[in-house]
């Protein structure tokens, strides 16, 4: 089933890690904040799928074309992650901030929204593992796709 490299499985597999770690981070702002905006879970739900599906349609991009270096997965991942949860901790750095304050009540000096980076970062690592290894990567997943 997983045995040709293609970014259409990249990409499903990249929705599918992407939409697990959604479901964590939905249940655990359901079950730790219920008194939180009811928007913010959902969010959170759709943010990881669709990170999941950037995460997987990057995985074409296995050679940088500007410093001429290889770019495998746990690079190009982690930076992926981090980059776009940085996106939206400047965003919706405010919300960010009063959901991670009510969260570590009593833990001095934890409450930056800036976490967030490193929490797409490990995302980012997480959802690329998969993505690679289920659907490969580099410019031969798209062999597929000529019709």
């Amino acid at each position: 089933m997983f045995g040709n490299p293609s970014i259409i499985t990249r990409i499903a597999v990249g929705k599918a890690a992407g939409l697990a770690l959604g479901a964590i981070g939905f249940g655990v702002l359901q079950f730790t904040l219920p008194d939180v905006d009811a928007f913010l879970p959902w969010a959170v739900l759709l943010w990881y799928t669709t990170l999941g599906a950037i995460i997987g349609v990057y995985g074409v991009i296995a050679w940088h074309p500007i410093l001429q270096l290889p770019l495998p997965w746990w690079v190009r991942a982690p930076l992926i992650g981090g980059w776009m949860n940085c996106l939206i901790v400047l965003f919706a750095h405010d919300t960010l901030e009063a959901v991670l304050a009510s969260l570590l009540t009593g833990v001095n000096g934890s409450a930056s929204p800036f976490w967030f980076v490193a929490e797409g970062a490990v995302a980012g690592v997480v959802i690329g593992f998969f993505a690679t290894r289920f659907g490969g990567e580099g410019k031969h997943t798209l062999d597929g796709m000529q019709a």
